[in-house]
């Protein structure tokens, strides 16, 4: 199998905080048979891809978090959708019944198999088989969310609590329609109910402390991940984070900019100082899980 291993999780050598980190849309490995009923070029299927996004949140390890990624892209597999958000119109053959081919993403052509690439092309020349999208749901999707749901209850398990930062780009035109003024982070937090507050607060002062501007849920609100595996009630929080693409990279070409090593020690940054704090609302050290 070309995805093998499908996902990776980078473990540190030693656990320190109840911090867990996700990148599920940086996965870059588009494999052949894909491109070859595809009818766009390589480059422009990577406009659905979060690029580089893993390696800006490399460094998390190094602060005693695991950082689990995707190998495989967003445009043949969306991790952050309801494991079937299925548009019809796509496959030759019946969906099954428990398929949501309602949504609002299916209607936008972003489901579970994407229909578009993000800036609204088709990918595909023509039709496949409904046996080909439950095979990438089953070999892929489903390992995925389990390995990732397990991670996080062995997270709290060993901490007390855990914190999933959920990691994303987004592109720089997204805000075009948007009266934000400077963004180039947004924190989605489901308007509140995936994670406490005071997470919210902390991520947010601790970015614009290195100088960053910073929204809040518009427009982007947090996806499937955030709101699965948000329960604050229950000590399981679970942030969204957008970054804006132009930060860091040639969004034309998908070329890393010099500003990616800023960056990506800024997050590092913020987030040994955004854990420390969180822990100390919490009334919980960093201490290594047993």
């Amino acid at each position: 199998m070309v995805f093998d291993p499908p996902f990776q999780i980078h473990e540190p050598a030693r656990p320190s905080s109840g911090f867990v980190f996700d990148a599920p849309h940086s996965g870059a490995i588009y494999p052949p048979e894909f491109l070859a009923v595809s009818r766009l070029d390589p480059l422009t299927l990577r406009r659905s891809e979060d690029a580089h996004v893993d390696a800006l949140f490399a460094q998390m390890v190094a602060l005693g978090s695991p950082l689990m990624r995707a190998r495989f892209p967003r445009a043949y597999l969306d991790l952050n959708r309801e494991p079937y958000e299925l548009d019809p119109r796509m496959f030759e053959g019946r969906l099954p019944g428990f398929a949501n081919t309602r949504s609002m993403r299916v209607a936008g052509g972003l489901g579970t198999v994407p229909r578009i690439v993000a800036d609204g092309q088709e990918i595909y020349r023509k039709r496949f088989s409904v046996e080909e999208a439950m095979a990438r749901i089953e070999a892929l999707y489903k390992p995925y969310h389990r390995a990732l749901r397990q991670l996080i209850s062995r997270t709290q398990a060993g901490f007390g609590y855990a914190v999933l930062i959920d990691c994303h780009s987004m592109p720089s035109t997204s805000l075009a329609n948007e009266d934000l003024g400077k963004v180039d982070l947004i924190l989605g937090d489901r308007y509140g109910t995936s994670c406490s507050p005071v997470l919210t607060d902390i991520v947010e002062n601790a970015l614009r402390e290195r100088g960053y501007g910073v929204a809040r849920n518009r427009p982007y609100a947090g996806g499937y991940i955030t709101e699965s595996y948000g329960e604050p009630g229950v000590g399981r929080h679970a942030l969204q984070i957008e970054i804006n693409r132009a930060l860091y990279m040639d969004e034309r070409t998908m070329a890393r900019r010099p500003g990616f090593d800023e960056l990506a020690r800024d997050l590092c940054s913020a987030f040994s100082h955004i854990i420390a704090a969180f822990e100390d609302h919490l009334g919980q050290p960093a201490i290594a899980a047993e």
